[in-house]
């Protein structure tokens, strides 16, 4: 292996004083880069945080409520259906938010990723590319952190009827969020008219962590549909049947008066509630971790980091990603046992990515060096 100061020159010994620019620390590829895989660790670190201190207790809250609402009818209270159900309500705004800002922080760090691979084809300037990027992550953290907050902030001291200022600001991060993505788009247009790449493309790195992330995550991916071909055919509408059948005997028990009834339908309801969950989640996050796989495997070249700890990391994720969906699923038989170790994988998956920002944090520009001064030697040739 060459010497780390051949592999990755300093810039400054290369590069000519007028080119300082070009090889900012932070270029807007860099910028994607980096805020794409800490915003996915952000987001996976605070599903794990959800999943263990705040899923199971909204669940049994939901229950609670149902069984209350249920003898609030049989008792023929109306006002303290109405409450009970008030109540259900702010529960479900409880899960439904922080769900939400779990996955927009996900899906912006997947978008950020996408747009550092597609830069070199966006024909815009330097300067408003970086300054895009900025606008992306900026956006991409606003976002759910709005989200987040719609179920503490409420409508207090807003000024429209059914809007609050938490959900202004979500709204306002997402059309700052549609605004990159259009500009991008015509940057994309331009080169379309063009053909000129604006800036080098990322080198194709034949590595064992590159080929292992992008074999990795095909196979995840392929899983992930397969177990969602199985679920939707041989369960989805049983389980869409079933639903049906309780909610009905629910409502008959409450009519009657029969509240030992009740509390059964609804024990009953909330573990087919729990069995389609849990289908659902490990078919979605499978998949997403495959997809985050095979887009981490083209930005290899920016984790500056030993073959060693490339390895280690990229094995760590790939046994993350594989671990949590499997005992996801296996919680409906192994409880919490299996959610505990579900929980694990997801925090091997936050591990390997905080492993891959160290190295790009490491990382010196010196791909771009190198991508400069082959470029101008062949200018040089012609």
């Amino acid at each position: 292996m060459p010497p780390i100061s051949r592999a990755f020159p300093d810039r400054a010994s290369v590069a000519p004083a007028n080119s300082a620019p070009a090889f900012a620390p932070m270029s807007a590829r860099r910028l994607y880069v980096f805020g794409g895989i800490a915003l996915i660790a952000a987001g996976l670190l605070f599903g794990d945080i959800f999943a263990v201190f705040i899923l199971h207790q909204n669940a049994a809250l939901q229950g609670e409520a149902l069984i209350a609402a249920s003898r609030a009818v049989a008792a023929g209270n109306a006002a303290a259906v109405n409450e009970v159900f008030s109540h259900l309500g702010n529960v479900l705004e409880d899960r439904g938010t922080k769900v939400d800002a779990h996955v927009h922080m996900i899906g912006a760090g997947y978008l950020a990723l996408l747009l550092a691979l597609v830069q070199p084809y966006i024909a815009l300037s330097r300067p408003t590319k970086k300054s895009l990027a900025a606008l992306f992550i900026a956006g991409g953290v606003l976002l759910p952190l709005g989200i987040f907050l719609i179920h503490y902030v409420g409508l207090a001291g807003s000024p429209f009827a059914a809007i609050g200022w938490a959900s202004v600001l979500a709204d306002s991060a997402g059309a700052l969020l549609i605004l990159v993505l259009t500009v991008q788009a015509w940057g994309f247009w331009q080169y379309l008219r063009s053909r000129q790449i604006s800036e080098p493309e990322l080198p194709a790195e034949d590595s064992m962590p590159s080929r292992a992330l992008l074999t990795g995550g095909t196979v995840l991916v392929l899983l992930g549909f397969l177990h969602g071909a199985y679920y939707a055919g041989t369960l989805l509408y049983e389980h869409e049947q079933m639903e049906t059948a309780i909610l009905q005997r629910l409502i008959n028990a409450a009519t009657a008066g029969n509240l030992d009834a009740v509390t059964t339908e609804v024990n009953n309801f909330g573990g087919l509630a729990g069995a389609r969950a849990v289908n659902i989640a490990a078919h979605s996050h499978i998949i997403e971790f495959g997809l985050l796989a095979m887009l981490l495997s083209f930005v290899q070249p920016f984790v500056f980091l030993s073959e060693k700890w490339k390895r280690r990391w990229v094995k760590v994720l790939l046994g993350g990603s594989v671990i949590l969906p499997v005992f996801v699923l296996l919680e409906l038989k192994l409880g919490l046992l299996a959610g505990g170790i579900a929980d694990i994988g997801g925090l091997m998956v936050i591990v390997a990515l905080m492993g891959m920002l160290v190295g790009i944090l490491r990382y010196s520009g010196g791909l771009d060096v190198e991508n400069y001064v082959e470029s101008n030697a062949g200018e040089g040739a012609r």
